[in-house]
């Protein structure tokens, strides 16, 4: 039987649904894989568990620890995770969310950094530097400052940088996006 002898008997029509340009530009947030975060040094470790992060409430999230106290790494650098981020062509970044959970506020994210790598890639220029103290024991969601980066202008870097007051203070991030505005 046909798909449309099945829609009439049951009494139903499908219509192809058809999308009118706006005239404003429409925000999105996209989430991307937190898992995906590197150690930017060797005195950065992350680690998950698929069942429990063993911060807070223990669901599961890419938990972030320190061999060392303060924000400068073993590398003399600063103490980040990081990423390349994919962002759909035809989009301007706006900011960066990150939903995290800390066990202690005496460690915490320090800052949330985006930087453009250019043609050649020689050094990356940063064009969202937020320096916000996230110290709230969480679980919390926070937003970057606003920024607008044109996406097709080259890769973008992201970076969380991480204080931690003590060694035993682990670091989770649960979830990552960025606000987008379609072009």
């Amino acid at each position: 039987m046909a798909v449309q002898e099945r829609q009439e008997q049951a009494g139903f029509q499908v219509k192809p649904k058809h999308h009118k340009p706006e005239e404003q530009k429409s925000a999105h947030l996209m989430w991307i894989n937190h898992f995906a975060l590197l150690p930017g040094d060797d005195s950065v470790k992350t680690s998950y568990n698929a069942v429990t992060s063993g911060v807070g409430g223990g669901l599961t999230g890419l938990v972030i620890s320190s061999t060392t106290t303060g924000e400068v790494g073993a590398s003399g650098g600063n103490k980040v995770v990081h990423m390349a981020v994919e962002v759909p062509p035809g989009y301007t970044v706006n900011g960066v969310r990150v939903g995290y959970e800390l066990t202690s506020s005496s460690s915490f994210i320090s800052q949330i950094r985006l930087a453009r790598v250019p043609d050649p890639p020689k050094a990356a220029i940063v064009l969202l530097d937020d320096g916000t103290d996230h110290t709230d024991v969480g679980p919390e969601d926070v937003d970057s400052a606003s920024t607008s980066i044109d996406a097709a202008a080259g890769p973008l870097l992201l970076s969380l940088r991480t204080n931690f007051g003590n060694t035993s203070d682990r670091i989770v991030v649960r979830s990552l996006g960025l606000h987008l505005t379609q072009n």
